[in-house]
């Protein structure tokens, strides 16, 4: 058993005791888990309709108003900038640049953010200047890099991590982020499959706040997938900037609330995210 980074672990929660944008389950939106998701052939071409663990959507309410705030509105506004499918090269516009920076200009006036950017100077993994560790992140989140098989510029960690990949467009990659979960949801592009456990891993819970899941997106399948629900962007963008910058392995075990989860973090070339999401080890009692 990996022991868990003490150190991290007391950062992330932190960063948990400051996101004051996290919305309540049961009060700011509720899902319903139905089913748990049957283990799935990729190449099963009827998209595995006979094997739906769940006949209704996930979500059953989600308070609109949350989108409203200065964060969640700069973070939606960038999930239509991108084109799915791996192979295609991603075509940048400048509006999208600079919808990329005002997002990260809300994000770092955050005081998660701030808390995560504190650490990393002190730590010597981040500039102190403001202006240069947004340039750090958009390194790390915007940069666009060959995904494997192509070799032209197609993905960037922002794009596989919260807005989803097509792969041959019948396997989708990354896609690790609710509110663009339940967005698609809306639209129809999202079929709910059902909730994925295994031996080792704890039953799911309609009031936590880490899911693991089954999904169609698209004609893309999403065998299994780990997401936090109701937490901010500038939570996530916080947290796993930091399991990025300070954890040599693409694994970290972290502590904080009601969890016991472990970061996978996976690096590309050393300066930008591959991918990254939660897996949920156990619950635990907070102390």
């Amino acid at each position: 058993m990996i022991e868990s980074d003490r150190e991290l672990s007391a950062m992330v929660q932190e960063l948990w005791d400051n996101d004051i944008n996290r919305l309540t389950p049961g009060k700011d939106y509720r899902i319903s888990l139905q089913g748990k998701a049957d283990s799935i052939a990729i190449n099963n071409d009827d998209n595995n309709d006979n094997n739906d663990g769940a006949g209704s959507p996930l979500f059953t309410f989600v308070d609109e108003n949350i989108f409203k705030k200065e964060t969640f509105l700069a973070f939606i506004s960038l999930l239509d900038n991108y084109e799915s499918d791996t192979g295609e090269p991603e075509i940048v516009t400048p509006e999208e640049v600079a919808e990329n920076h005002k997002f990260l200009d809300s994000i770092i006036q955050t005081s998660t953010m701030k808390i995560a950017h504190k650490y990393l100077v002190e730590k010597h993994l981040s500039p102190a200047d403001e202006t240069q560790f947004k340039e750090q992140l958009y390194r790390i989140w915007f940069e666009l890099y060959a995904r494997r098989g192509s070799s032209r510029p197609d993905s960037s960690g922002f794009e596989h991590v919260f807005v989803g990949e097509t792969r041959g467009r019948r396997t989708v990659i990354g896609f690790h982020n609710w509110i663009q979960l339940y967005l698609q949801e809306k639209l129809g592009h999202i079929d709910y499959k059902g909730y994925s456990v295994n031996a080792h891993s704890p039953q799911p819970d309609e009031n936590k706040h880490i899911l693991a899941l089954q999904f169609s997106w698209k004609n893309g399948i999403k065998p299994k997938g780990s997401i936090f629900i109701g937490v901010s962007p500038e939570f996530e963008l916080a947290l796993y900037t930091l399991c990025f910058l300070t954890s040599p392995n693409e694994r970290v075990r972290v502590q904080f609330s009601f969890y016991h989860v472990e970061i996978v973090c996976h690096h590309y070339n050393q300066k930008h995210i591959g991918t990254t999401y939660p897996v949920l080890l156990k619950y635990q009692n907070p102390e």
